[in-house]
């Protein structure tokens, strides 16, 4: 059960809704149960129509089940796919597989050698049978946080992991996800990317109870990966490290407020900070791709050209360098360069 209750229609929302998809989902499996108790004894009405019953979207012979929209068990479709998005389907959760999925080799990720090692021996743990731990990454934007979790399912899907990117606003359907993946042989990944909650929001209750804490058990083949920019996934504020009365707090115990705010991240066995690259480190990139996109470039001049080129930008990243070559590869193309 949530901690607290929701404070405003906003919360609600949501929750109604997952109500109403349960309670549309018994209905239809009785109906469902009574179809298949009639088509026993030969008594089945059809339309008339080759391979159609009388209930719509439903088929006989496509090896389907479940009205469009409807979530099912997508079995096809997680022996021919690696990655799937949670999305909604005229009000509805359901998995929609991602055909072109971004993906990333290990091998060029520069300076995160402790880090990949980390998350690739819990990641080789998860997909073999064995105890792993759900994972937060955390760490300055464009480190590369999104990018190893890319790796880990380019490295892993050979093995039967499967990766399914879960929104923010749709941590309410996590149970709902959950109950979709009990029993498969797959091992399925939940990756929320960019984490982050405000103060008055309560949708992260739904992930703060599959990580621990629920009545529900959650299935041996699930993980959560997150990735955020924040350590502990909330705001925090000065205040909630100074542990004196404030006259303008009306708060009676506030050290319970800030162990709320990072009881949520402490419920990740793994917690890895990725944090900004070396001047080496960045050089590096840089040389690795502009040599993999066949840019045949003075050493001395790619290293000024680079320099120049993090001058304006946001600091030293592998983001950073990769669109430095991008930028790059096109004043090549255009005949603009050098």
């Amino acid at each position: 059960m949530p901690d607290h209750p929701a404070k405003t229609l906003s919360d609600l929302l949501p929750r109604l809704e997952r109500l109403m998809g349960r309670i549309e989902s018994l209905v239809s499996a009785y109906a469902d149960g009574r179809t298949a108790q009639t088509d026993r004894t030969g008594e089945s009405r059809r339309t008339g129509e080759p391979g159609q019953t009388d209930e719509p979207g439903r088929t006989d012979e496509s090896g389907r089940t479940g009205r469009p929209g409807r979530p099912g068990r997508p079995e096809d479709e997680f022996a021919g796919y690696m990655a799937f998005r949670w999305g909604k389907r005229g009000g509805k959760g359901c998995l929609e597989p991602i055909a072109h999925p971004d993906l990333v080799e290990l091998c060029d990720l520069f300076g995160l050698d402790r880090e990949i090692g980390v998350l690739d021996r819990n990641t080789r743990q998860f997909v073999r049978g064995m105890p792993a731990n759900n994972v937060l990454i955390w760490g300055e934007r464009g480190t590369g946080k999104s990018s190893v979790v890319k790796g880990l399912l380019a490295r892993y899907a050979g093995e039967g992991l499967r990766m399914i990117e879960v929104h923010r606003r749709d941590l309410t359907d996590l149970p709902e996800i959950v109950e979709l993946l009990w029993d498969r042989p797959e091992r399925f990944v939940l990756f929320c990317d960019d984490l982050s909650f405000k103060e008055d929001e309560s949708v992260y209750l739904e992930l703060k109870a599959l990580l621990e804490g629920s009545l529900s058990a959650r299935p041996d083949n699930v993980l959560v990966y997150a990735t955020s920019n924040r350590r502990h996934l909330m705001p925090e504020k000065l205040a909630d490290n100074t542990f004196r009365f404030s006259p303008d707090d009306d708060e009676i115990h506030p050290q319970e407020t800030v162990e709320e705010k990072v009881s949520l991240s402490d419920r990740f066995g793994l917690s890895i900070g990725f944090y900004r690259i070396t001047q080496d480190t960045y050089n590096r990139i840089v040389r690795h791709l502009a040599g993999q996109r066949g840019l045949d470039v003075d050493a001395e001049l790619l290293r000024r050209e680079s320099l120049r080129w993090l001058q304006r930008a946001s600091g030293r990243s592998g983001r950073v360098a990769r669109q430095f070559v991008d930028d790059l590869e096109g004043r090549f193309k255009l005949g603009d360069f050098p």
